[in-house]
């Protein structure tokens, strides 16, 4: 059985620090910290989304698949120099995004996060999955990371959005299109 958490509160935080799992100290508003969080704050939000998905099992499924390779980077923010998310997630990623986006028909305007609670859940885990995507980047400034991580959370945010897509059109729903502002010398 793997590791147990006994105690929930340990009052080492206190200090504005948090431990890493290599047993390092960092403070709670570092890079790497924010990375870990906004992580986390995604992997919660595609938590929330699964639950409006109880006639969308296959997707669901995929999602859930997801959350597992989220809770691992995740872990690999938490042990500085580690890789766990690799190529092979990656080309995953790109051939379910494929998958997905097959049959959906080309853009010609951007759209708005809408159209049914379950695509504006996904297209909120998408704007999560930017923020998260920047933090790493940030990261990757102050310190050394694994590449593919950054990787995987772009592709992750392009399969997000087709996903948005996908639920949208169900039982014959619409996208919302963006409509822009007439510039004022136009009117």
């Amino acid at each position: 059985m793997g590791y147990r958490l006994s105690k929930i509160y340990t009052r080492t935080g206190d200090d504005g620090s948090t431990g890493l799992a290599d047993g390092s100290r960092i403070a709670k508003n570092a890079q790497r910290v924010d990375a870990m969080g906004t992580v986390d704050e995604l992997n919660c939000q595609i938590g929330v989304l699964i639950e409006y998905l109880a006639n969308e099992a296959e997707l669901a499924e995929v999602l859930r698949r997801i959350q597992h390779h989220l809770f691992d980077l995740g872990g690999e923010f938490a042990v500085p120099g580690s890789q766990i998310i690799g190529d092979g997630h990656i080309e995953w990623l790109e051939q379910t995004l494929d998958q997905w986006n097959e049959n959906l028909p080309p853009l010609k305007n951007f759209i708005l996060p809408g159209g049914r609670r379950d695509a504006a859940h996904c297209h909120l885990a998408r704007a999560i999955c930017r923020r998260a995507e920047r933090v790493v980047v940030a990261l990757g400034h102050e310190d050394s990371i694994n590449m593919a991580s950054r990787h995987y959370l772009n592709r992750l945010s392009d399969l997000l959005f087709v996903f948005a897509r996908v639920l949208v059109r169900k039982e014959g729903g619409e996208e919302v299109l963006w409509s822009p502002t007439p510039k004022p010398d136009a009117e």
